[in-house]
C-alpha cells in the first residue's frame, strides 16, 4: 500500500482524536488533504438538515465561499451530497464549474475533485478540492479522499453534531478584491494582495495572523481609518470604496465603534466624561452611564484613567465604542497589553456585547485561542485569506486558555 496514502489517513485520524474542535479538525484535515493532492484550494460544505441546503463551512487558501450555499442538486456541492457520488472534473472538461447555486462561485479552467462526506446511512456534506499542480486528479486522489472523508463523516456523527450555521442575511460589510499598497521611497510594498470578505451581522469574526499580515490594515480601510489601493467596500451595500470626507466623517462617527490596543483614553478626562465625548457627537447615543454598567465600571465613573488599571482602562474603551450604538465594532489587538486573567474579563464583556446587544464584532489578534470564542475565524497571511471556517459550537471566553 502506498506509504502516502497510509500516512494521510493516519494524519486525519490523530487530527480527529487530538482536536478539542470539530470545526478546527475538519479545517486541518481539509489542509491535509490538500497537501496530500496537491490542490491549490479546498472547500468543506456541510447539510444542513433543516433547509435542505449545503453550506460552506471551511475553505483553505480561498475566501470566496464561505457562507455561500446550495439547494440540494444544485451546483457541484448540491450535486455530489443529493447522489452520494464524488465527482471529478479533468482540466480540459471543467470550464466554468459551478460550486453552489445560480448565482454561485464559479471555478474555470481547473481540475475538481468533489466527494461526498458520508457514512453508511447519510450523506453529511462534501469536500471540494481544486487546482491540482501536477495535472488532472487520479483514481489515487479519490480514492484517499473518500476514504478520509468517511472517516470525517464517522467522527461528525459520533460526536453528534447539527450543522444550522446561518439565517439567510445579508453581509454587514463586503469586501472584495482589497490591496493595499505602501510607497517606501522608490519601494512600493504590498500588504492586502486581493482580499475578499463578507462579515455578517450579529456575528463574532476574528481574524488571525502574524504580525506584518495585514490585519491591522484590513481593519482600518473598513473603519475609514485608511484608503485601500485598489477593490471595493460596501457598507449594507452601500459603495464606500472612495466617499467623500463628509461621507467618512459620519460612517467613522455614526457606523463603526473603535477599541484600540493602546486604549487611547483623554487623559484629563474621568471615565465618564471619555464616554460622554464620544455620545456628545452621535445622532442617538445610549446613556454613558449605563455604558459604563455594561462594562462593570460604574463605581469608576470619576476615576480619570491614570487611576485605572489597563483592564480597566481597555474596559472604558469598549464602553466607548458602546454609546454610540454602532452596527459594527472593530477591536484591533484589544488584549494584546493585558494579562490572562485581564484579558478573559476584557473577552468577556465582548462576548456579552454580541450575545446581549446583537452588534457585529470583528476583532484581530495574533492569539488563536483567542479565535475559539468567534463565530467565524479567518487566518491573513502575507496579506492574503489563508483560510477561512465557521464555529459552529463556539467556547466562551471564561473557558479560555492559554
Amino acid at each position: 500500500m502506498d506509504t502516502t496514502y497510509v500516512q494521510t489517513i493516519w494524519q486525519v485520524m490523530d487530527e480527529l482524536h487530538n482536536a478539542d474542535q470539530l470545526e478546527k479538525a475538519l479545517s486541518s484535515c481539509l489542509d491535509i488533504l490538500r497537501d496530500a493532492t496537491g490542490s491549490n484550494q479546498g472547500s468543506i460544505w456541510m447539510l444542513d438538515t433543516q433547509s435542505e441546503r449545503v453550506i460552506a463551512l471551511i475553505e483553505s487558501n480561498t475566501a470566496d465561499t464561505i457562507g455561500e450555499s446550495a439547494a440540494l442538486g444544485e451546483g457541484v456541492a448540491g450535486e455530489v451530497v443529493l447522489t452520494s457520488e464524488a465527482r471529478n472534473y479533468n482540466s480540459s472538461e471543467a470550464g466554468r464549474v459551478r460550486l453552489a447555486g445560480a448565482d454561485g462561485p464559479v471555478i474555470t479552467d481547473e481540475s475538481i475533485l468533489a466527494v461526498p462526506i458520508r457514512t453508511p446511512q447519510h450523506t453529511l456534506g462534501c469536500m471540494i478540492l481544486s487546482g491540482k499542480e501536477t495535472g488532472d486528479y487520479t483514481d489515487d486522489d479519490a480514492r484517499l479522499c473518500e476514504n478520509c472523508c468517511a472517516i470525517l463523516a464517522l467522527d461528525i456523527d459520533d460526536k453528534g453534531f447539527e450543522f444550522r450555521p446561518f439565517e439567510d442575511r445579508q453581509p454587514v460589510v463586503t469586501v472584495r478584491d482589497v490591496i493595499k499598497e505602501f510607497q517606501n521611497g522608490e519601494e512600493i510594498r504590498q500588504v492586502l494582495k486581493g482580499v475578499n470578505l463578507d462579515v455578517f451581522p450579529g456575528e463574532l469574526m476574528v481574524v488571525l495572523g502574524e504580525s506584518g499580515c495585514g490585519k491591522s490594515t484590513l481593519l482600518n480601510i473598513i473603519g475609514g481609518m485608511d484608503k485601500m489601493t485598489s477593490g471595493k467596500l460596501l457598507v449594507e451595500g452601500k459603495d464606500m470604496s472612495d466617499p467623500s470626507e463628509d461621507e467618512l466623517t459620519r460612517y467613522r462617527r455614526e457606523y463603526v465603534g473603535f477599541i484600540f490596543q493602546s486604549y487611547n483614553l483623554m487623559p484629563n478626562l474621568s471615565a465618564y466624561e471619555n464616554i460622554e465625548f464620544i455620545g456628545e457627537i452621535a445622532d442617538d447615543p445610549m446613556d454613558s452611564g449605563e455604558a459604563l454598567k455594561m462594562v462593570g465600571l460604574e463605581d469608576k465613573a470619576d476615576h480619570l484613567p491614570s487611576a485605572l488599571s489597563g483592564g480597566q482602562m481597555q474596559r472604558v474603551s469598549i464602553a466607548r465604542a458602546l454609546v454610540k450604538k454602532p452596527k459594527i465594532i472593530l477591536a484591533d489587538e484589544p488584549t494584546a497589553a493585558l494579562d490572562y486573567d485581564t484579558s478573559v474579563k476584557v473577552l468577556s464583556v465582548i462576548e456579552e456585547i454580541v450575545r446581549e446587544q446583537k452588534t457585529t464584532v470583528l476583532m484581530v489578534t495574533h492569539n488563536p485561542e483567542i479565535a475559539k470564542m468567534a463565530n467565524r475565524v479567518i487566518k491573513l497571511r502575507d496579506g492574503k485569506i489563508s483560510s477561512a471556517r465557521v464555529n459552529l459550537h463556539p467556547h466562551k471566553a471564561a473557558d479560555l486558555v492559554w
